[in-house]
């Protein structure tokens, strides 16, 4: 599962990285602990040069209440045991709860990094996993809906990161699901509303793990109300080893990609 991630870019770099505007940008909150209920940016295949503020965690239409589901799994129920090299079938586009937003609701999910701990330890040993290439921010795939609260009449809408068996870095933290990261190059083709299922079901693959890496950081980050810079410190060396990285001298955060333009201090290990 992929319960927390980060997304910290200013949303006027957001805007240009995406070629989209934002109606609201007073909804957009940065944080370095994205959680269950909390909104947070997304762009939609119904209004796709548009950013929106959505709620992190999946209710569908049909819903009596409020569900939070965080995560939607492409297997389905068809790889049980989470092996890494299933190459199976794609369940989802069965499953009650997901399979009307997998083929008309698909989303990009804005994000600078992802954190991700062990399937024992989960949020007591965490890492913040990120893209080695320094791109920043990048697109988790993520599906939502539009549900109506039978009490008040409040429009909700909701949405969940799409997750795949651990690529080979997920496997190392000792993690057994991936979320699906969806290429920048093919964004646009993720979220047009003709695309045939076949080539929905394509996209929903383990993302290469070697054009990522993580570090280990404090699991004070567990707690859904901490937030701040300080939660994404590293406190152990990296997965695979990086000789050249860029240190933020007024923060101390490593790995999280900023343009060498902005960087102010470099260190080699």
């Amino acid at each position: 599962m992929c319960g927390r991630y980060v997304t910290i870019t200013k949303i006027k770099e957001v805007e240009k990285r995406y070629q989209a505007d934002t109606p609201q940008p007073e909804l957009y909150q940065p944080s370095t602990n994205v959680s269950a209920g909390h909104r947070a940016p997304v762009i939609t295949g119904e209004k796709p040069r548009e950013i929106q503020f959505f709620q992190f965690g999946f209710t569908p239409s049909w819903a009596k209440k409020n569900m939070y589901v965080i995560n939607a799994r492409s297997e389905g129920e068809l790889n049980p045991d989470d092996e890494p090299n299933y190459r199976g079938g794609k369940g989802i586009i069965s499953k009650p709860m997901f399979r009307s937003s997998i083929r008309h609701k698909r989303c990009l999910i804005v994000a600078d990094a992802f954190i991700e701990g062990p399937k024992t330890e989960k949020l007591s040993k965490p890492y913040c996993v990120y893209m080695r290439s320094g791109e920043r921010p990048f697109s988790l795939a993520g599906i939502w809906d539009r549900w109506v609260n039978p009490d008040t009449g409040e429009i909700i809408e909701s949405f969940a990161i799409l997750t795949a068996p651990a690529n080979n870095l997920m496997q190392k933290i000792g993690h057994h699901r991936s979320p699906v990261i969806i290429p920048r190059e093919r964004e646009q083709e993720w979220l047009h509303p003709e695309l045939p299922l076949d080539e929905v079901t394509a996209f929903l693959e383990p993302y290469p793990g070697e054009c990522l890496n993580a570090y280990p950081i404090s699991p004070a980050i567990k707690s859904p109300r901490e937030n701040g810079l300080h939660l994404l410190k590293p406190i152990g060396d990296r997965v695979f080893k990086e000789y050249d990285y860029q240190i933020y001298e007024e923060i101390k955060l490593f790995g999280m990609g900023e343009s060498p333009a902005r960087d102010r201090a470099s260190q080699q290990r």
